[in-house]
């Protein structure tokens, strides 16, 4: 009977001394995992920030100063063929719009890019060099559709990028770069709207897939409920083998420029 009664003594106190190491681990464990761990949002923001003279730079504000300069080098050109091609001149004016905002922003980012020391490319990128050969291939009124859709599509996607750039640097030149590109984009938005073909039903579509589900679901909008009739494909004309060429912006640089104040005329 004293055997028993030790054992069970024994194993009755060897379990309450399991549970109290386990409950210790599991109250050291989540202060090792996150705060005592690298790779949080805080740590990333401050291994990828360099320092300047204009205030912390982030990879975020370095990747926002790198899509400006590339909008430039499709968006431009693409205006310079909407004042050619359009057939109403809603289009052509959003084609003079664009031409007129991202002279103006490529300007600004190849300054701010050259006082940062930043690198800038010179062409665009494969997604936009697409983009322009769809719009090259097309003619008529199929133009200033592919023309008012692929445009508006696209300064939605960097509008907010803009606001996010705009509401988290702590860099002043990209600060006032932020500014400059939210009244372009804005501007280039509003004029490609204005043409009166834009799909609004797709770029929700898209919007919605880009998104993540919602975590509950809401409820069902009163009123109709019919879905509206899903927007006729076309396609495009074969380009022409002598098809006009179009103007990029000049090149960048990034030498920064002599701005020292001391120095005598």
């Amino acid at each position: 009977m004293r055997s028993i009664n030790s054992r069970g003594l024994f194993s009755g106190t060897g379990l309450i001394v399991t549970g109290l190491a386990a409950t210790l681990v599991a109250m050291i464990f989540p202060i090792w995992s996150y705060a005592d761990r690298s790779g949080t949002g805080v740590d990333t923001l401050n291994a990828q920030t360099l320092s300047t003279r204009y205030g912390p730079l982030s990879a975020l504000d370095r990747e926002f100063v790198t899509k400006v300069r590339l909008a430039g080098l499709w968006e431009l050109p693409a205006g310079q063929q909407a004042e050619e091609r359009g057939t109403t001149k809603a289009v052509k004016t959003a084609g003079e719009h664009l031409v007129e905002g991202h002279t103006f922003l490529d300007e600004r980012v190849r300054d701010v890019a050259s006082q940062l020391g930043l690198q800038l490319p010179n062409q665009p990128n494969e997604q936009q060099r697409g983009w322009l050969g769809t719009l090259s291939a097309a003619r008529g009124e199929e133009y200033d559709v592919q023309f008012a859709n692929i445009l508006r599509k696209a300064h939605g996607k960097v509008f907010g990028l803009v606001a996010q750039v705009r509401a988290s640097t702590r860099n002043s030149l990209v600060r006032g770069l932020a500014d400059d590109a939210n009244t372009t984009v804005l501007d280039h938005i509003t004029v490609l709207e204005a043409t009166g073909l834009v799909d609004f039903d797709a770029l929700a579509r898209d919007a919605a897939t880009a998104s993540p589900p919602p975590l509950t679901s809401s409820p069902a909008p009163p009123g109709p409920t019919d879905s509206p009739s899903a927007p006729v494909p076309v396609s495009p004309s074969p380009a022409p083998s002598t098809s006009r060429t179009y103007t990029l912006p000049p090149p960048a640089t990034s030498r920064p420029p002599d701005t020292s104040e001391d120095k005598k005329p």
